[in-house]
């Protein structure tokens, strides 16, 4: 898609009104460590201004894998949400402000080497401040149609499942074999796009998006910029899925199934015959591949404790999958329990237990084989982890990680990660 096709439905994503729900307002006093600001908060709320902010710090220990060592990494999170219709009389508009700071690099760069990696606020540059999401939306068909164009990660809406989200493990968020393709537009790095949302019934619903292929400029990776070069291509992604509890308003829990395909435009090289290549082996160039994958995944709560509504537990399982002609992992399997409330007492804590495996491609085994070094046929990630709210804006969340044959290849010893997550409500 070239850049006036962006525009063009740019313009179109915001031309049209209908009207947005009401919604109840948050109780900053009680709910944020920053308060109600002496009430200015919830009059800007009730104006359709709504500012969030969060804190994330995680310290993590590691043995074995590349090196012993201790790491950590931070991440704050400010959001300004706008209600346009009652920000300005806009019916069906809101948008979205999104600023992130991450500092701290190390803990899977420097110490294990994984190739699922150890925790999702770890990024490829570190202290890093930019603007993460700028976009505007808007509402059609009283909600049943939605459209949004600017700066959007895919990893907000899509593949996403409720009940893995309390761990730290990067894999339960963007599947990784697309986490590992040549830049997606996730965290912390978005890119410029479109995205569609029609809510079919109240229970199904079918979504796409249309994004640049490249987020921002590689050569300044600290920099938030909107490019639209040549080679960049576009990125595309769609997902139906289906909301079984979607009409009971009684439920509390998590009951999803999805099923996406994702693919970029522009074309890279086949990571065989650039190591054949690199080796000799053959004369170049190398077979240009267009990375494509999908996934398949489900989530549901499987028993409520003690009567009430609040405390349940969950189950999820996803299957995702890429050609594995450019990445190391062509096939990941996600399997996991989300237990909240495990005692009465405790209503808002949250017990995870979750497992991993990702295959590596025959393509990436093979061109280390080519370049003299020994692989293993999968890496294999297990987590447990507990969040202990201790305040309404305060959580402490001790992690234990075990990861197996870390990076993919033989004669590394295995990683055993503890940790702690802090995370504070602004």
């Amino acid at each position: 898609m070239n850049r006036f096709a962006f525009i063009a439905l740019s313009i179109f994503a915001i031309a049209t009104s209908a009207r947005a729900e009401e919604e109840p307002l948050p109780d900053f006093a009680q709910d944020t460590l920053s308060g109600d600001w002496g009430g200015a908060r919830s009059a800007a709320a009730k104006n359709g201004f709504l500012f969030e902010g969060g804190i994330k710090v995680d310290a993590l220990r590691n043995r074995g894998a590349l090196k012993d060592g201790s790491k950590t990494v931070s991440h704050i999170d400010l959001k300004l949400k706008m209600d346009l219709d009652k920000a300005a009389g806009w019916q069906g508009g809101s948008a979205l402000i999104n600023i992130v700071s991450d500092s701290g690099w190390g803990p899977n760069a420097r110490l294990v080497g994984s190739q699922l990696g150890v925790t999702n606020i770890e990024v490829g540059a570190p202290t890093t401040t930019r603007l993460f999401q700028a976009w505007l939306q808007q509402s059609f068909l009283d909600d049943r149609l939605s459209v949004l164009a600017g700066l959007y990660p895919i990893d907000s809406e899509f593949f996403a499942m409720d009940a893995a989200g309390v761990f730290l493990g990067p894999q339960y968020g963007t599947p990784a074999e697309l986490a590992l393709t040549d830049t997606p537009s996730v965290f912390n790095n978005s890119a410029f796009g479109i995205r569609a949302r029609w809510a079919i019934a109240p229970s199904l619903y079918a979504m796409g998006a249309v994004l640049d292929g490249v987020p921002n400029d590689p050569a300044h990776p600290k920099r938030t910029r909107i490019r639209f070069d040549d080679g960049d291509g576009t990125f595309s992604i769609g997902e139906f899925g289906w909301l079984p509890e979607a009409e009971n308003e009684k439920f509390k829990g998590h009951a999803k199934v999805a099923l996406g395909f994702w693919g970029y435009s522009a074309q890279r090289a086949d990571q065989r015959d650039t190591a054949n290549i690199d080796a000799g082996n053959i004369a170049g160039p190398a077979r240009k591949m267009r990375s494509r994958g999908g996934y398949v995944l489900g989530e549901r709560t499987l028993l409520h404790l003690g009567g009430s509504d609040d405390r349940f537990i969950s189950g999820f399982a996803r299957y995702t999958f890429g050609d594995g002609d450019s990445t190391a992992l062509d096939k990941t399997l996600n399997l996991g329990a989300h237990l909240r409330g495990p005692a009465a007492s405790r209503p808002e804590d949250i017990v995870g237990l979750a497992w991993t495996r990702g295959w590596l491609s025959s393509k990436w085994r093979d061109a280390q084989t080519i370049g003299g070094i020994a692989t293993e046929h999968a890496e294999d990630a297990l987590e447990l982890t507990y969040r202990y709210s201790v305040t309404p804006w305060l959580a402490i969340q001790p992690n234990v990680q075990y990861i197996r044959n870390p990076g993919g290849t033989s004669g590394t010893s295995n990683a055993k990660l503890i940790g702690v997550r802090l995370e504070l409500a602004l």
